[in-house]
């Protein structure tokens, strides 16, 4: 009897967890505008260091925040961070996530890396984005100097 008290214990908690992560949405527009104008000479060197303190470098936008909505069409002006997740759902509601300090626009596609331990990089088309939703995943990811 204990043990099931427990696991519905941990499942409540889990449930709330997943829920309050908070969920913004960027207009396929309004990203184009903020990310296509940046080429990759304007990268910045970062070093991101995770929960268990390894340290990777790499490059990404020189960017201090993005411009995004809330689910009531509110602005809202959410900081960077290592740990910011971005969604791309296209047409055919396949969705790709990817780390926001790790997508790069180019042309009409974008590349993004999916994990901090592999840097496979993948590619979407954005022509065919309908959808883009942005959160604080709330991953233990720092950015160090």
């Amino acid at each position: 009897m204990k043990i099931k008290h427990i696991l519905s214990a941990i499942a409540i908690g889990v449930v709330f967890f997943i829920s309050s992560c908070k969920m913004y949405y960027i207009p396929v527009e309004s990203f184009k505008q903020q990310f296509a104008v940046w080429d990759t000479s304007k990268f910045k060197q970062v070093k991101t260091q995770g929960p268990m303190g390894d340290v990777v470098k790499y490059k990404t936008y020189p960017i201090d925040a993005v411009k995004c909505v809330d689910k009531d069409g509110n602005p809202v002006l959410l900081k960077n961070s290592p740990a910011l997740e971005i969604r791309f759902t296209d047409v055919n509601n396949k969705r790709t996530t990817f780390y926001f300090d790790r997508i790069f626009v180019k042309g009409d596609s974008i590349q993004g890396s999916q994990s901090r331990f592999f840097f496979v990089i993948k590619t979407i088309p954005l022509s065919t984005v309908k959808l883009i939703e942005i959160q604080d995943s709330r991953k233990k990811l720092k950015y160090v100097d």
